[in-house]
């Protein structure tokens, strides 16, 4: 039978048989690599399980066994002697146990149990390792603690002689403490011959503690050689010369009428005195734990109290300062008060005072009167010393500050009061001054005896007399309203300034244009056209209408005058 390669069914079984065949071969392919895996992990394993067989400890151990010369030091090597049998002939043996099931496991293709006896064998060998290894470091400790100790002594002997030496050059700088601290390096050389003792009689077990006594022991001593010169200055000279400044001062500062009850400085020293007996006490001890700390407070402290002493004396001097200037300030605004209310009556009738400033100036009042009242019992404490004078200028500032704010709205309130009085008197003046300039104003137009004069200046000319009659009626009422006044007076002054201005400027105009028709007479006779518009500029004239005459004029002229109206302006000049 002849396979047909292009028919589809065959062509799916080719390529199915292909997938089976290439999945078989990769499956193959991954437990090949899995089992090497397992046989390098087993082997790596079997490495070092044959480590744990031949520790390093035994030779170790028979170092111990060639100094065994006491009880304490017997039991311990016994005891080692049992740990490492049960590590060799037990722990060891189930380790190789362990291997070959894994080995049996990974040679029956049983992959998955294979694993977990792998895992487990790797937590078994790390816990017989760890076994091993701590068993190994207890023994080193005592093997290697000779040398270890040797070398460690060697740096504090040297430690020793440093101390020693610095303590003897300076010893008078320790005072009374010298004694005991001489007797503690004592202490420490006996130590020194307790190590010697040790290591001859190989009692291992001991070294590491008289190693440590010995460490501690100097590390204390340099704290010894470090605190002791600076406890003793500070105990017998620097801070008893100062508790001797602060009484001393203290004393003349009460006696001088200072306050200083607040600061407690009495019971401070007396504390300070019993807090400086303790830490002698201590120091024969050469118990130092925060001596130095402690005393270093106290000296601190006094040098506050130094501090606190100079406040109160340049409080004092501020605060005698400051009420001298306050009691003149504050007599100054009594006075001033008294007056407005001994006048305020007759100061409403006369000016049209608001409720809010009248009231503003019965609110200064009151705030002046609370201000008298706490100044008062401010001067009854400065006589009876109760208070500390920093305490009492910066009350004494307080009243100062809220004086400053009473005295800014009284001058406010008496500013606007002055004000109204300036603006009065300058109505009156300025009235006087309105009164001349409208005077001139028609002195002008009757020098001038102009032909004739617009109705809209005799509408203006009535304005300007009637608002100069306002400002006459606002200042005969009783009280004056100052802001109508002002009205007033800025009215009237602007109609009659506008009026003087109307008036010069029509003069000059009816003027200018009088010159012109007079200066166009000469051409009369000679141009026809000129006369009869001289003509006309005339009758303007004499209708008040004179901008139209003047132009006219010119207007004529310039034909045959170019500059005519130059010449003109010249002419009035002259």
């Amino acid at each position: 039978m002849k396979i047909n390669l292009n028919d589809p069914r065959i062509i799916l079984i080719i390529c199915l048989i292909a997938s089976l065949l290439a999945l078989f071969i990769s499956i193959m392919i991954i437990r090949g690599r899995k089992k090497r895996e397992m046989k390098k992990a087993l082997s790596l394993l079997e490495v070092e399980k044959n480590k744990l067989a031949n520790p390093p400890i035994v030779p170790e151990l028979a170092k111990v066994e060639s100094f065994l010369n006491n009880e304490k030091l017997e039991v311990m090597y016994n005891e080692w002697s049992e740990r490492l049998k049960n590590i060799k002939d037990v722990q060891v043996p189930n380790l190789s146990n362990m291997l070959l099931e894994a080995e049996y496991s990974l040679s029956q293709k049983d992959y998955k149990s294979t694993i977990y006896k792998i895992a487990k064998l790797e937590m078994e060998l790390y816990k017989v390792k760890t076994n091993s290894e701590f068993l190994l470091g207890e023994i080193k400790e005592i093997t290697t603690s000779e040398a270890k100790s040797r070398s460690a002594i060697i740096k504090y002997r040297s430690s020793y002689r440093n101390l020693y030496e610095k303590f003897n050059s300076t010893k008078e700088e320790y005072g009374k403490f010298a004694g005991v601290i001489q007797a503690q390096f004592e202490v420490i050389a006996k130590r020194f011959e307790d190590f010697e003792s040790i290591m001859d009689n190989n009692e291992f077990t001991e070294v590491s503690k008289i190693v440590t006594i010995i460490d501690e022991l100097l590390h204390h001593m340099e704290i010894v050689i470090e605190e002791v010169p600076s406890i003793v200055l500070l105990t017998y000279n620097v801070l008893p010369k100062r508790i001797e400044e602060i009484v001393t001062t203290y004393n003349e500062m009460v006696k001088d009428g200072y306050p200083l009850d607040y600061l407690n400085v009495e019971y401070n020293i007396s504390e300070a005195n019993a807090k400086i007996k303790d830490v002698i006490i201590r120091t024969k001890s050469l118990n130092l734990q925060d001596s130095l700390f402690e005393l270093k407070v106290l000296l601190d402290y006094f040098d506050s109290v130094f501090i606190d002493f100079d406040n109160e004396k340049r409080a004092r001097s501020a605060y005698n300062s400051k009420t001298e200037s306050f009691k003149n300030r504050l007599n100054k605004m009594n006075q001033i008060i008294k007056e407005i209310f001994s006048s305020i009556d007759e100061i409403t009738n006369i000016y049209n005072l608001s409720d809010e400033k009248i009231e503003c100036i019965k609110q200064v009042k009151k705030e002046v009167d609370d201000i008298n009242v706490n100044y008062k019992v401010l001067v009854d404490h400065t006589g009876n010393n109760t208070f500390a004078y920093s305490k009492l200028l910066g009350e004494i500032e307080g009243l100062s500050s809220n004086l400053a704010k009473s005295e800014e709205k009284l001058d406010s309130a008496l500013n606007e009061i002055g004000s109204m009085r300036d603006d009065e008197v300058r109505a009156r003046q300025q009235l006087e001054e309105i009164k001349m300039v409208l005077k001139e104003s028609k002195n002008k137009m009757r020098d001038y005896n102009l032909p004739y004069i617009p109705d809209s200046y005799y509408i203006e000319l009535k304005e300007a007399s009637l608002a100069m009659r306002e400002i006459a009626k606002e200042l005969s009422k009783q009280p004056i309203t100052i802001e109508i006044l002002n009205t007033r007076v800025d009215t009237a002054r602007d109609l009659v300034l506008k009026l003087y201005t109307k008036t010069t400027d029509l003069i000059k105009i009816a003027r200018l244009a009088e010159i012109a028709i007079i200066y166009g007479n000469r051409y009369r006779s000679s141009y026809s056209n000129l006369n009869k518009e001289l003509n006309n500029s005339e009758q303007l004239f004499y209708k008040g209408e004179y901008n139209k005459s003047l132009n006219n004029t010119i207007n004529v002229l310039e034909s045959i005058e170019p500059k005519i109206n130059e010449k003109l302006k010249n002419l009035i000049r002259e």
